[in-house]
């Protein structure tokens, strides 16, 4: 069974016995296919899709198996195999409309891998890389590195998938799981630009993201909901950076208290401060285990469920979602006046008396904590420290 591709006449394919062979020469050179560990199976029907540009095989006894985008291969010229490293141009990236949903189904059920919810990169060595990093970045259209993407080192045609998302939050440690927090919102569709470095040598293509065929909203819709994504996500930092300031600072209270005698009474003024501290804490995040169901919801829990309604849909956010926003956004404002008033109010009477016993003083924790810093147990220090 042979099948010429429907654009380019040169570009045929050819069905065996023993798997599919693929040439781009018009049948003068013909290399056997085994991209995806595509089996030694016998290949009965071949078709490629006008629309979609990919290549559907039927096999005998193993299925029907889609070649995703062959376009690459119609771009794969003399002139490209030539080079040392290539871009190859694919067909056009589309944001796809993420689906949600399904129901679970028996171990015997069988489906089918959908294509990647990503923008395939495709590019051409004629050599495997065999020292230093081969690294491909990902920028944005004034040159901002977005991501770095592993790359494949061996010879020939290599696809390699970006998200096209930002990175995602840093979520504060609490007692529940924060499930939107877990990524990062999706980019704006635009020119993009790749760039491979390899042995010092760097290459650069630009290739478009565009939205998906079937959405009802626009490009500027999706802008104004990936901004309101990126405040929610400056929310869920500035929340973490102000729990990473309660987390050391607790820690270094819990050991001073531990150089204090039972019976002293400033191991009962250390103890009051650090509940003061706590108090703090527990108007950030939840301190149950056991989710929602405990009726306990903080900032960090309000801000997870606003993260993940804005990131569900990527129109246009409605009005009350950005109002709530703000609303967050005081809330946190609230909390960190209150845990300053702590550090002004009862923090310098502590020091006085650590300082009466000889003990070391209490520092104040910076604006910005280094992450070496931060304890590696996070929430064995955000229990009550024990000073009594």
């Amino acid at each position: 069974m042979i099948k010429e591709d429907l654009e380019k006449p040169d570009l045929l394919f050819l069905g065996t016995e023993f798997g599919l062979w693929v040439s781009i020469d018009g049948g003068k050179q013909w290399a056997q296919f085994k991209g995806n560990h595509f089996p030694a199976v016998a290949v009965r029907d071949l078709a490629v899709h006008p629309r979609e540009h990919d290549l559907v095989l039927a096999t005998h006894g193993r299925g029907i198996w889609i070649v995703d985008d062959i376009v690459p291969l119609r771009n794969l010229t003399s002139d490209v195999t030539s080079k040392e490293v290539a871009f190859i141009t694919a067909r056009p990236v589309q944001q796809r409309i993420e689906g949600n949903g399904g129901w679970a189904n028996g171990d015997a059920v069988f489906v089918g891998d959908n294509p990647p919810d990503a923008a395939v990169i495709t590019y051409y060595q004629r050599e495997r890389h065999l020292f230093g990093k081969l690294k491909i970045e990902i920028l944005d259209s004034n040159g901002r590195a977005l991501d770095e993407i592993p790359a494949s080192k061996r010879p020939g045609l290599n696809r390699v998938t970006w998200s096209m998302r930002e990175k995602p939050p840093r979520v504060p440690p609490a007692a529940q799981v924060a499930f939107s927090g877990t990524r990062g919102p999706r980019l704006v569709p635009g020119d993009y630009t790749v760039r491979l470095t390899k042995a010092g040598k760097t290459y650069d293509t630009k290739f478009t993201v565009g939205l998906d065929r079937r959405a009802k909203f626009t490009v500027e819709d999706k802008k104004a909901q990936y901004d309101a994504a990126l405040k929610v996500r400056d929310l869920f930092n500035d929340e973490s950076a102000l729990m990473d300031r309660i987390i050391v600072l607790r820690r270094d209270v819990a050991k001073s208290g531990g150089a204090i005698a039972e019976n002293d009474p400033l191991k009962k003024a250390l103890k009051g401060f650090d509940d003061k501290v706590d108090n703090v804490r527990k108007k950030i995040v939840a301190t149950k285990e056991g989710g929602a169901i405990t009726g306990e919801e903080r900032l960090r829990e309000h801000t997870d469920q606003l993260y993940g309604a804005i990131l569900s849909y990527e129109g246009k956010p409605g009005d009350y979602q950005i109002a709530y926003i703000a609303t967050l956004r005081r809330e946190l404002d609230d909390v960190k006046k209150e845990f300053e008033s702590v550090l002004a109010k009862d923090l310098l009477g502590v020091n006085t008396s650590l300082k009466s016993k000889g003990q070391p003083e209490i520092s104040q924790p910076p604006e910005k904590v280094a992450i070496s810093e931060i304890p590696t147990a996070p929430r064995a220090v955000s229990a009550p420290v024990e000073l009594d």
